[in-house]
Formats: structure tokens, C-alpha cells, sequence
């Protein structure tokens, strides 16, 4: 009967409302999966402790001159866990060309409230932030994991008010996968950019270095969700509250890193 079933176009658009294109994911997945699997050789320990529905906001350390975590993390758990995992980040990626918009695809989002309260109250995903921002990722190799401070804890008034909770990931190999040697003025079309890094992995690759890791070994380790016994929905929570709580999580993945660190033998096999 005529108007009974929709025929597929497959001109339509895969892309969601914040960018993101399931289409490029899956190209992505299937080129970074080797390296995932036998370059980086990621191991997880309590990914059973990631919510398998609802909206839940992860929050985890940063390292690397170009961080490896965050993609080590949607690969994952896109893979592992089959859900989808939106990265909220610094509104400076949106804005350099060509990257803002393979960003976006990618599942990146401008990590702003009122992204995150959608995607996690709203739409009941997933949502990745790194606290530490642009300090942890341009600290020397020789503070490495130590972590910075948690920025002023609007990670937690926004899982606050979306009525999600905080779930910790530490990983360590982050550090080691691309460290920072040096720090240029960001000039030009890239000078959205806080600076330009040098890499060792530059020197090593060369313009491959760009992208490439060095081949640490990756271990995360999820620790036990944060959950927060106030109303969801508010205008404004307890400054000291939303301090308190951030300073734990921070100090409770600070203890979880070192622990990692001590029972690891090797930085290329763990």
C-alpha cells in the first residue's frame, strides 16, 4: 500500500544535532583498531562499572602534547561497551579548519553546560571531560601524572544538574605516548591554538609524529560512580559542595593512578 513503509535514501545525512556522523566513526574505529589492540595494547579494568543506558558524565586525566586518552576512551567503549561517547572540549578545536569539522564528526562537542546538560540529561548519553584542560596536556614529562587542579568543579554542578553521575577513569600510558619537549607561539590560522607543541615523537616520526603515538602500554582503570544526593534540574549548588566533591574525585583518581604506577613494571609492557 502506497505510504506503508519508507524507502531508504542514501543520500541522507548521518549527521546528528552536535556534528557527529556514525558513518565517520565507523571509518575511524576500523583504521585506529590495530593500533588500539597492537600498537597501544589497551587494557581496561572495571569497564562493567560504566552505566550500560542513561546519561553519565566520565571525567579522567589528560596527558600527551597531543593527548592519545581521549580517543583511547571512545574506542573503547564505543567497541567494548556499544555505546556512543560524545567528548566535550575546548571551543579552540572548533575553530582551527579542517580539524574543527573532522572534530565534530568524530564526535567532539564544545564543552559548554548547556551541551552537556543535553547530551546527558536530555538525550540520557555519554559524555567525556578531562578537568585538567590545557595544564595537564602542557606540563613537563618530569611532573607527569601528577594531576592539575579540577579548574573550579563545573564537571560536578553539571552532572549535579543533569541528575547523572560521575564516573572516574584513570589511565596511565598517556604520559609516555607523546611527550611535550616544547612549547611555540601558535601563530596564523592556528593561533586559536594556546601554543604549538614539539613532541618527541616528531623528532622520532617525523610529520607522521603529528598523530602517532609511542607505543606505551594503555591501562585504564574505572573506578566506582559518584553519585550526588541533591535535586537535578537547579539554577545553582553549593560552591563548597561542588568543591568538595571535585577535590575528592580528584584525590580518589590521583590515589588510583599512583596505584597503577606502582604495580606496573614497564612502560612498554605493563
Amino acid at each position: 500500500m502506497e505510504g506503508a513503509h519508507e524507502t531508504h535514501d542514501p543520500r541522507r545525512s548521518d549527521v546528528d544535532g552536535w556534528g557527529r556522523s556514525e558513518s565517520a566513526r565507523a571509518l575511524f574505529r576500523a583504521l585506529y583498531d590495530p593500533i588500539y589492540r597492537h600498537w597501544l595494547r589497551v587494557e581496561w579494568d572495571g569497564m562493567e562499572r560504566l552505566p550500560a543506558s542513561g546519561g553519565a558524565l566520565l571525567v579522567a586525566n589528560h596527558a600527551g602534547a597531543v593527548p592519545s586518552d581521549a580517543v583511547v576512551v571512545l574506542h573503547g567503549i564505543e567497541t567494548q561497551l556499544g555505546r556512543r561517547v560524545y567528548g566535550m572540549g575546548d571551543d579552540f578545536f572548533g575553530a582551527v579548519p579542517v580539524v574543527g569539522t573532522l572534530w565534530a564528526r568524530l564526535g567532539g562537542v564544545v564543552a559548554h553546560p548547556d551541551n552537556a546538560f543535553r547530551i546527558l540529561h536530555d538525550e540520557q548519553q555519554l559524555a567525556i571531560v578531562f578537568p585538567e584542560g590545557t595544564k595537564a596536556t602542557g606540563k613537563p614529562y618530569s611532573e607527569r601524572y601528577r594531576l592539575r587542579r579540577f579548574g573550579r568543579g563545573g564537571f560536578v554542578e553539571i552532572a549535579m544538574r543533569a541528575g547523572v553521575p560521575v564516573v572516574p577513569v584513570a589511565i596511565v600510558g598517556g604520559e609516555e605516548a607523546m611527550p611535550l619537549i616544547a612549547k611555540l607561539p601558535a601563530v596564523g590560522p592556528l593561533s586559536v591554538l594556546p601554543y604549538i607543541p614539539i613532541t618527541a615523537n616528531m623528532l622520532a616520526f617525523g610529520p607522521l609524529g603529528i598523530v602517532l603515538p609511542f607505543p606505551a602500554k594503555f591501562r585504564l582503570r574505572v573506578l566506582e560512580p559518584v553519585r550526588f544526593d541533591v535535586p537535578s534540574g537547579q539554577e545553582r549548588y553549593s560552591k563548597s559542595r561542588v568543591m568538595e566533591e571535585s577535590e575528592a574525585i580528584r584525590t580518589r583518581m590521583q590515589e588510583a593512578i599512583f596505584d597503577m604506577l606502582r604495580e606496573r613494571e614497564s612502560v612498554w609492557f605493563g
